[in-house]
Protein backbone atom coordinates (compact mmCIF):
# COMPACT_ATOMS: atom_id res chain seq x y z
CA UNK A 1 0.00 0.00 0.00
CA UNK A 2 2.59 2.27 0.92
CA UNK A 3 4.79 1.14 -2.20
CA UNK A 4 1.96 2.02 -4.22
CA UNK A 5 1.20 5.34 -2.61
CA UNK A 6 5.01 6.46 -3.13
CA UNK A 7 4.83 5.01 -6.95
CA UNK A 8 1.86 7.63 -7.62
CA UNK A 9 3.52 10.56 -6.09
CA UNK A 10 6.98 9.20 -8.00
CA UNK A 11 4.90 9.00 -11.27
CA UNK A 12 2.89 12.48 -10.96
CA UNK A 13 6.09 14.55 -9.77
CA UNK A 14 9.43 12.57 -9.48
CA UNK A 15 11.80 15.26 -8.42
CA UNK A 16 9.60 16.22 -5.57
CA UNK A 17 8.79 13.24 -4.68
CA UNK A 18 12.52 12.26 -4.45
CA UNK A 19 13.45 15.49 -3.07
CA UNK A 20 11.18 14.76 -0.01
CA UNK A 21 11.89 11.04 0.84
CA UNK A 22 15.34 12.65 0.45
CA UNK A 23 14.84 15.13 2.93
CA UNK A 24 13.06 12.99 5.73
CA UNK A 25 15.46 10.11 5.57
CA UNK A 26 18.16 12.90 6.37
CA UNK A 27 16.79 14.33 9.10
CA UNK A 28 15.90 10.86 10.13
CA UNK A 29 20.39 9.84 9.67
CA UNK A 30 20.76 12.86 11.76
CA UNK A 31 18.23 11.87 14.77
CA UNK A 32 20.06 8.18 14.68
CA UNK A 33 23.63 10.01 15.05
CA UNK A 34 22.65 12.26 17.62
CA UNK A 35 20.22 9.32 19.57
CA UNK A 36 21.55 5.75 18.71
CA UNK A 37 25.64 6.91 18.17
CA UNK A 38 25.89 9.95 20.00
CA UNK A 39 23.52 9.22 22.74
CA UNK A 40 22.32 13.00 23.19
CA UNK A 41 18.95 12.04 24.50
CA UNK A 42 15.80 13.90 23.44
CA UNK A 43 16.62 16.78 25.68
CA UNK A 44 19.87 17.59 24.55
CA UNK A 45 18.44 17.05 20.63
CA UNK A 46 19.83 20.08 17.93
CA UNK A 47 17.02 20.77 16.31
CA UNK A 48 18.83 23.22 14.32
CA UNK A 49 21.03 20.40 13.12
CA UNK A 50 18.42 18.28 11.95
CA UNK A 51 16.87 20.82 9.98
CA UNK A 52 20.22 21.49 8.56
CA UNK A 53 20.18 17.73 7.23
CA UNK A 54 16.72 17.92 6.30
CA UNK A 55 17.61 21.15 4.19
CA UNK A 56 20.66 19.75 2.32
CA UNK A 57 19.16 16.53 1.58
CA UNK A 58 15.89 17.97 0.50
CA UNK A 59 17.12 21.15 -1.36
CA UNK A 60 20.48 20.04 -2.67
CA UNK A 61 21.31 15.92 -2.45
CA UNK A 62 17.57 14.81 -3.65
CA UNK A 63 17.13 16.83 -6.55
CA UNK A 64 21.18 16.40 -7.82
CA UNK A 65 20.91 12.44 -7.54
CA UNK A 66 17.82 12.27 -9.10
CA UNK A 67 19.05 14.90 -11.81
CA UNK A 68 22.60 12.90 -11.89
CA UNK A 69 21.18 9.38 -12.20
CA UNK A 70 19.13 10.89 -15.69
CA UNK A 71 22.43 12.34 -17.02
CA UNK A 72 24.90 8.68 -16.15
CA UNK A 73 21.67 6.63 -17.64
CA UNK A 74 21.15 8.79 -20.98
CA UNK A 75 25.38 9.51 -21.50
CA UNK A 76 26.98 6.84 -19.98
CA UNK A 77 25.73 3.90 -22.39
CA UNK A 78 28.95 1.43 -23.64
CA UNK A 79 28.59 -2.02 -25.23
CA UNK A 80 28.18 -4.04 -22.77
CA UNK A 81 26.03 -3.88 -19.62
CA UNK A 82 29.06 -4.24 -17.28
CA UNK A 83 30.77 -2.05 -19.10
CA UNK A 84 28.00 0.41 -18.76
CA UNK A 85 27.79 -0.25 -14.84
CA UNK A 86 31.56 0.00 -14.14
CA UNK A 87 31.43 3.50 -16.04
CA UNK A 88 28.67 4.54 -14.34
CA UNK A 89 29.81 3.83 -11.13
CA UNK A 90 33.23 5.37 -11.69
CA UNK A 91 31.40 8.42 -12.71
CA UNK A 92 29.56 8.23 -9.90
CA UNK A 93 32.15 7.61 -7.46
CA UNK A 94 35.07 10.14 -8.79
CA UNK A 95 32.15 12.86 -9.85
CA UNK A 96 29.43 13.18 -7.76
CA UNK A 97 30.72 11.53 -4.93
CA UNK A 98 33.72 13.77 -4.13
CA UNK A 99 31.48 16.73 -5.38
CA UNK A 100 28.98 16.34 -2.86
CA UNK A 101 31.19 15.72 -0.23
CA UNK A 102 33.01 18.73 -0.38
CA UNK A 103 29.61 20.89 -1.18
CA UNK A 104 28.32 18.63 1.59
CA UNK A 105 31.00 19.83 4.29
CA UNK A 106 31.32 23.42 3.04
CA UNK A 107 27.38 23.83 3.36
CA UNK A 108 27.15 22.69 7.02
CA UNK A 109 30.16 24.44 7.88
CA UNK A 110 29.08 27.97 6.16
CA UNK A 111 25.24 27.17 7.80
CA UNK A 112 27.29 26.42 11.06
CA UNK A 113 29.23 29.35 11.21
CA UNK A 114 32.55 27.70 11.02
CA UNK A 115 35.53 28.09 8.94
CA UNK A 116 35.06 25.73 5.55
CA UNK A 117 38.68 25.71 5.09
CA UNK A 118 39.40 23.89 8.35
CA UNK A 119 35.72 21.72 8.39
CA UNK A 120 37.32 20.04 4.95
CA UNK A 121 41.22 19.79 6.22
CA UNK A 122 39.48 17.76 9.27
CA UNK A 123 36.55 15.80 6.99
CA UNK A 124 36.68 15.62 3.83
CA UNK A 125 39.61 13.02 3.08
CA UNK A 126 37.74 10.35 6.41
CA UNK A 127 34.13 10.82 4.53
CA UNK A 128 35.54 10.10 1.28
CA UNK A 129 37.16 7.23 2.14
CA UNK A 130 34.37 5.89 4.10
CA UNK A 131 32.25 6.84 0.86
CA UNK A 132 34.28 4.47 -1.34
CA UNK A 133 34.32 1.97 1.09
CA UNK A 134 30.35 1.61 0.81
CA UNK A 135 29.04 3.64 -2.16
CA UNK A 136 31.03 1.32 -4.69
CA UNK A 137 29.36 -2.11 -4.82
CA UNK A 138 25.89 -0.02 -3.36
CA UNK A 139 25.94 1.45 -6.51
CA UNK A 140 26.74 -1.20 -8.99
CA UNK A 141 23.80 -3.37 -7.55
CA UNK A 142 21.62 -0.07 -8.04
CA UNK A 143 22.76 0.60 -11.71
CA UNK A 144 22.62 -3.08 -12.50
CA UNK A 145 19.05 -3.72 -11.09
CA UNK A 146 17.29 -0.65 -10.21
CA UNK A 147 15.26 0.98 -12.56
CA UNK A 148 16.30 4.65 -12.76
CA UNK A 149 12.76 6.22 -11.39
CA UNK A 150 13.73 3.73 -8.08
CA UNK A 151 17.63 4.71 -7.96
CA UNK A 152 17.40 7.35 -5.49
CA UNK A 153 14.89 5.52 -2.98
CA UNK A 154 17.24 2.73 -3.13
CA UNK A 155 20.23 5.38 -2.15
CA UNK A 156 17.97 6.82 0.31
CA UNK A 157 17.82 3.42 1.96
CA UNK A 158 20.99 3.08 2.25
CA UNK A 159 21.56 6.64 3.17
CA UNK A 160 19.67 6.27 6.56
CA UNK A 161 23.10 4.91 8.17
CA UNK A 162 25.19 6.52 5.78
CA UNK A 163 23.34 9.79 6.58
CA UNK A 164 23.60 8.81 10.66
CA UNK A 165 27.72 8.53 9.37
CA UNK A 166 27.95 12.11 7.81
CA UNK A 167 26.26 13.57 10.36
CA UNK A 168 28.51 12.27 13.28
CA UNK A 169 31.25 13.31 10.82
CA UNK A 170 30.38 16.57 10.45
CA UNK A 171 29.70 17.33 13.88
CA UNK A 172 33.42 16.32 14.92
CA UNK A 173 32.37 13.93 17.54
Amino acid sequence: MVLRWYQARLAARPLLTQAATTAVLFGAGDALAQHAVEKRGLEKHSWARTARMVGYGGLVFGPAATKWYQILSKHVVLQSKTATTVARVLADQTVFATTNMAFFLSTMAYLEGESVQKKLEKAYIPGLKANWALWPAVQFVNFTYVPLEHRVLIVNIVSLGWNCFLSYLNSGS
